[in-house]
């Protein structure tokens, strides 16, 4: 089994292999931020995430949690999802605590959508089902000045509401970033209703037209996307 001083530099050294000109040169197009790139495909970062956990799974959980955070601090894109994918293989040891670590990381590391949704689409949203407590801190994120927190306060719950899970929590959430002024902030709960919608279609368009007046139109279009063509053009109706 690799060593733990070795296995950061063999995963930027398979990256830095994988580097492909097209992709490092067409991946800024995708962020209005700056962006660090080795310009590893997507499909490889996730391959090596899961080729290389393997090799280290049984270690402590604080050391791997370390690992992940020397991957954030690097600020390169591909690093951050190998961190992300890390920390969701080990979904079954969380503890409540480790909301803490996740919180932290969107803080001091995220910087660009694909790491906050990354991180919170899988490791942040396994947490929550596993610990609805921390529900209560995902409406702090929301009124932080925070943009990324404020993201993730509702990419995070994506996945559980595909599978009809913390509707009340979720328009809560909705309602708390109604009026928000960052573009990412509103595609973010956009989404989230648009997820919740495939569960519970009948809320999410009663919240949509009791708060349409308020909700900026790119929320609304996202959160009406799946519904019927006569229920999007009501939504739509000035």
């Amino acid at each position: 089994m690799a060593k733990t001083d070795d296995i950061l530099a063999r995963v930027r050294r398979a990256l830095a292999e994988a580097a492909d000109p097209h992709t490092l040169a067409s991946g800024p197009r995708y962020f209005k931020e700056p962006i660090k790139l080795h310009g590893a495909k997507t499909v490889r970062v996730s391959a090596l995430a899961k080729e290389t956990f393997k090799e280290i799974k049984n270690r402590d959980k604080a050391a791997l949690f370390a690992l992940c955070e020397d991957l954030w601090s690097s600020g390169y894109l591909e690093e951050s999802f190998i961190a992300c994918g890390w920390a969701h293989a080990l979904r079954g040891r969380y503890q409540p605590a480790d909301l803490d670590i996740f919180e932290r990381w969107l803080e001091k590391y995220v910087s660009n959508w694909a790491s906050c949704d990354t991180l919170c689409n899988h490791a942040v949203g396994a947490h929550i089902q596993a610990y609805p407590s921390g529900l209560a801190r995902l409406k702090s994120w929301a009124r932080s000045p925070n943009r990324w927190l404020r993201r993730a306060a509702s990419v995070s719950l994506i996945l559980p509401a595909r599978s009809g899970l913390f509707l009340k929590d979720i328009l809560d959430i909705a309602s708390l970033l109604l009026g928000d002024g960052d573009d990412l902030v509103r595609k973010g709960y956009g989404w989230l209703l648009k997820a919740t919608s495939q569960a519970h279609q009948d809320e999410v368009f009663a919240f949509v037209m009791a708060n349409k007046a308020r909700m900026p139109r790119v929320a609304l279009r996202y959160a009406i996307e799946k519904m019927p063509p006569d229920l999007r053009a009501r939504a739509m109706e000035k």
